[in-house]
């Protein structure tokens, strides 16, 4: 590791735990998604759309934010995004119009888009060359072990304090840490930003698109999966919120451990895209799958496998680009790949919600999931075969 002003442990702390509390307010939207839609009176079309407005924003933005991020102060731009996430999902909380909600997730997915690349560029600061995968599978996990606190404490705080309530408090708790990070985070180098490489060779390699078609699927797993987890056992396998919640919960604590495993294990094997299609493939076997299974444990098993796997490769993905492409293009080819990612990750949030009122079931959104990441594991198979690009002029 190479140690910052005030070391590793501290930079990445923060980092992690502000980049994780917005988390929370999306993980509240998905477990709270059957209260809020009773309560607006949505459609599951409506629902779906409510949550993959911000997705939509979040990945129109992230071409011109990695492009951003490799000429300004990462530090600065993700503390802009820490507070405006932040401040919009408190918004989002206090309305209770559908249109005015559709917009305040629209703007807060902006700020969500200049957090990520920047976060990512000074998570990965702290570490080696060598154990870049490791780095940025440990940015993300902070996002998953948000989850398990929501899940786990929201279903007993709605009591309480609502659904609303829950997402005040715990985006208040994010902007405390927006202001943390500003006083004691260190940033990137200017180095490593003020000299940013050609840029034009890039979208003409294979390698390149490739690698987008995985981003494209990985976050329409994600996504889709996990947006509408919480109310696939409620509304189809008659479970409690507090147990679903519990559920979802224990998923996200086997995801956020397999999600640092996949990048250590990729950096040590130095083989990242084996541990990219073997993920893709059990993910296709996984999603045909769940629909189908009405056996309360067979199906938990069947969760937890997809928790192992949905993650594991978010490290290597990432890792990859910086390698082919270059350092000089870190922002850009993570904010392309995050743009085409959350293509997906749009797509499949509101595709599932759309086949759910066609059908009365989530099984053919299921079997939406399984055909994406099955093209994914294809492309990861055509990019291991073929030569891979070196950066040029």
């Amino acid at each position: 590791m190479a140690g910052g002003n005030r070391g590793v442990a501290v930079n990445a702390t923060l980092i992690v735990i502000a980049q994780s509390t917005q988390a929370i307010a999306i993980g509240a939207i998905a477990l709270f998604l059957p209260l809020i839609r009773a309560d607006l009176g949505l459609t599951f079309t409506q629902a779906g759309l409510l949550a993959a407005a911000a997705t939509l924003s979040y990945a129109l933005m992230q071409v011109p934010a990695g492009i951003l991020a490799d000429r300004v102060s990462p530090k600065k731009l993700f503390v802009v995004g820490v507070v405006g996430a932040n401040v919009f999902a408190i918004l989002f909380a206090l309305s209770n119009d559908f249109t005015l909600m559709l917009v305040i997730q629209a703007v807060a997915g902006i700020f969500r888009a200049s957090m990520f690349i920047p976060g990512m560029l000074l998570m990965t600061r702290h570490f080696s060359e060598k154990r870049r995968a490791t780095a940025m599978g440990l940015f993300v996990a902070g996002g998953f072990s948000s989850n398990i606190v929501i899940n786990l404490v929201g279903p007993l705080l709605v009591g309480p304090f609502g659904w609303q309530g829950v997402i005040v408090l715990s985006s208040s708790v994010g902007l405390l840490f927006a202001v943390a990070l500003w006083f004691l985070g260190d940033d990137v180098p200017a180095h490593d930003t003020d000299a940013p490489a050609p840029t034009r060779w890039v979208w003409r390699t294979r390698a390149w698109w490739l690698l987008a078609v995985i981003q494209f699927a990985r976050l329409t797993a994600v996504s889709g999966f996990g947006l509408w987890l919480p109310a696939f056992l409620i509304e189809e396998r008659g479970l409690p919120l507090a147990t679903a919640g519990l559920i979802v919960a224990v998923s996200a604590a086997i995801t956020a451990p397999s999600n640092i495993g996949g990048g250590i294990l990729s950096d040590r094997l130095g083989r990242p895209l084996l541990v990219i299609g073997v993920s893709l493939v059990a993910l296709t076997v996984l999603f045909s799958l769940v629909g189908e299974v009405t056996n309360i444990p067979l199906l938990l098993v069947i969760i937890g496998l997809i928790a192992v796997f949905i993650q594991l490769y978010f490290g290597p993905l990432f890792a990859i680009p910086r390698a082919l492409f270059g350092a000089g293009l870190g922002g850009l080819s993570s904010g392309f790949g995050n743009f085409c990612a959350n293509v997906g990750g749009f797509a499949s949030v509101l595709v599932l919600g759309v086949l759910k009122d066609a059908t009365g079931e989530f099984t053919a959104g299921f079997y939406y999931l399984a055909a994406v990441v099955f093209v994914g594991a294809v492309a990861a198979l055509v990019l291991w075969r073929q030569p891979l690009p070196r950066p040029t002029s």
